[in-house]
């Protein structure tokens, strides 16, 4: 890669240090280790040294007006406007080159161990960025809309950090609000997996505490820190054998069971299109039915995601979830009445 379309990538990356909430005020060896590690897979100095930041810093005060300031307090940089960044300004050719590099080197290992939770985003990625000579184009929207998030989700700014921890083996602690009960709770774990479900991200990990292993959903995490600790003890787990059962994000110790059910025609194309689970068989065709089994976990996803068939579906078994959603069905219905 040429060192102008290096240095383009750079820019961008220290804007993500110089943005991100968690890590105020990055000194400039803070900057060189997050730029030569992401551009070369390591911070040992080899390929990037302190100059290199100093003109990249200049350059982007010169060429972006970037407001860039040091503080003697904090001994580190900042955004003097906390609301500036340089992802607003135009793509130039070099960058819209640098993006095609990138992508294209993430396709090549998206079926790669770790990358493999994120297939899909690279993808959409991919996609994005060969669908126009300009990846940013607004224009591109008016003819090709991609599924988006309508407000940015909170918690995906810990991505980075969390994905040092897993390589690194490193103990992380974090205070988690639970959505049942509202309290928030100190966690001390190690993080083992990232997985993104419904434009979420979820931190599948092993609490220290109970010695096994929890997810945790990234948007109700808050006052991250990754400790000094690591943690080398072996933990059992395999990501294609713990979500083998499972529907969505949760993965317990429940045993998988047979999921029977019926549903119209039309329902059936979409899911012989798109099988809800890769257990799934057709047991029967009918006239006017198709009856379905599939062997998972029975979880809020499993149930959430029948229930959204409405009457086009009908669970023949297990007999308690049968109940489950009939109870759920009438009890809509008194809402509905």
């Amino acid at each position: 890669m040429s060192r102008i379309k290096n240095a383009q990538i750079r820019y961008r990356i220290i804007d993500r240090c110089l943005r991100n909430l968690y890590r105020p005020h990055p000194s400039k060896e803070d900057l060189r280790r997050a730029c030569e590690e992401e551009l070369f897979g390591s911070d040992v100095g080899a390929d990037i040294c302190d100059s290199t930041i100093e003109k990249d810093l200049r350059a982007m005060r010169d060429e972006f007006d970037a407001p860039i300031k040091y503080s003697k307090l904090d001994k580190g940089y900042y955004y003097e406007d906390p609301e500036y960044s340089i992802d607003k300004i135009p793509l130039s050719e070099d960058d819209i080159e640098a993006i095609r590099f990138a992508s294209k080197t993430l396709m090549q290992f998206r079926d790669v161990g770790l990358f493999k939770q994120f297939g899909f985003a690279i993808d959409k990625i991919f996609d994005r960025v060969n669908i126009s000579s300009n990846p940013m184009e607004d224009s591109v929207d008016n003819f090709v809309q991609f599924e988006t998030v309508q407000d940015e989700v909170r918690g995906n700014e810990m991505l980075p950090l969390f994905l040092k921890a897993i390589k690194e083996k490193q103990v992380t602690q974090f205070d988690y609000t639970s959505f049942i009960n509202e309290k928030t709770k100190s966690r001390q774990v190690l993080p083992l997996l990232l997985k993104e479900y419904r434009n979420r991200w979820y931190l599948i990990s092993f609490a220290l505490d109970k010695k096994k292993v929890i997810t945790f959903g990234l948007d109700r995490i808050s006052n991250l820190e990754l400790t000094e600790e690591h943690y080398y003890t072996p933990v059992d787990f395999n990501p294609d054998h713990y979500f083998k059962n499972s529907i969505g994000i949760t993965a317990n110790e429940s045993k998988p069971v047979n999921v029977v059910f019926k549903i119209d025609k039309i329902g059936s194309k979409y899911l012989q299109s798109q099988p809800l689970h890769s257990s799934q068989v057709v047991v029967k065709e009918g006239a006017g039915r198709t009856t379905f089994s599939l062997t998972v976990i029975v979880s809020e996803e499993l149930k959430r995601t029948l229930m959204s068939y409405g009457p086009q579906i009908e669970v023949v078994k297990p007999k308690a979830l049968r109940a489950e959603l009939r109870d759920a069905i009438i009890a809509m219905h008194e809402i509905y009445g």
